[in-house]
């Protein structure tokens, strides 16, 4: 998975990232990426954004995620899959700033199977011998099949809602482990998802019949690889068949490897790269415009 760093990289990041007070610092009212608007409660007055935790049922239970949207009008939703760290403080205030930006976000727990979120307070948790272990179990149930479903209900989820546009597309987006998971997004409602981009994903590649790039013919969406530079030097052929799939199936992709190493986009991971994530971020804003 994406997600294993090697110890010589780990070690190389050691400086990079912020400490957990640096972040609390940052939650409290900075914008990580883009330009966030002020958060509120859902009764509160004045506020910009409306935000709250909900639940959705799907085929396999019930899955806490995090919604966030303009406090007015409606807009187009967006199902955002974290990376390996879940649900936690660093996607949320991610997904201020991209509702800010004019979109209905839903912010997934997809072990929601397992545990409610938080599972892990930021990556760095997950680097431990105990994250590691708790996670592990966690992972197996998400399957390509459990993933597509969920997907499904997600999307569903945001359709029913008075705050989303269902006149517009939907879009996904996802990190590390959830990238692969904005395609499957695509699969499991072809006719309602436009677009999906994949942050340092990983399984995109897989040789299998059920791999990511193998599936783009199932769907009508159009597309944001953005590839980190260590994920590529591991695997270059990845950037290649990602192109050759997406013209295969008639898909828009833009595909590109950042000057940035695997987890570059999301504030506390050791590979955090400001700069890489704002050039990325702008790309994304680019592909949801079209929504």
């Amino acid at each position: 998975m994406c997600d294993e760093f090697t110890e010589a990289d780990v070690a190389t990041r050691r400086e990079g990232g912020l400490n957990r007070r640096q972040f609390a610092a940052l939650g409290a009212g900075a914008a990580l990426v883009g330009c966030a608007g002020k958060a509120g409660s859902a009764g509160e007055e004045g506020s910009d954004l409306r935000e709250r935790m909900v639940s959705i049922t799907t085929e396999d239970g019930v899955c806490d995620a995090f919604f966030v949207h303009p406090s007015t009008g409606r807009h187009p939703g967006i199902v955002m899959w974290p990376d390996i760290a879940g649900l936690r403080d660093a996607k949320k205030i991610m997904a201020r700033a991209l509702a800010a930006e004019g979109y209905a976000v839903l912010v997934v727990n997809q072990y929601y199977r397992s545990s409610p979120a938080p599972v892990l307070t930021s990556f760095s948790d997950w680097r431990s011998e105990e994250g590691k272990a708790k996670i592990a179990p966690m992972r197996e149930a998400l399957s390509p099949e459990a993933v597509t479903r969920d997907g499904a209900a997600f999307v569903a989820f945001l359709d029913a809602r008075e705050e989303v546009d269902s006149s517009r597309k939907i879009g996904s987006n996802g990190y590390c482990m959830g990238g692969p998971f904005t395609v499957r997004t695509a699969i499991a409602a072809p006719e309602r998802v436009g677009a999906a981009a994949s942050f340092h994903g990983a399984g995109l590649v897989t040789g299998e019949p059920d791999s990511p790039d193998a599936l783009l013919d199932e769907t009508k969406a159009s597309y944001l690889f953005a590839i980190a530079r260590n994920d590529d030097a591991r695997q270059p052929e990845q950037k290649t068949k990602l192109r050759e799939a997406a013209a295969r199936a008639g898909c828009e992709a833009e595909i590109e490897v950042y000057d940035a190493d695997h987890g570059w986009c999301v504030p506390d991971s050791p590979a955090w790269a400001p700069d890489e994530a704002d050039r990325a971020w702008k790309r994304m804003m680019v592909l949801f415009g079209t929504l």
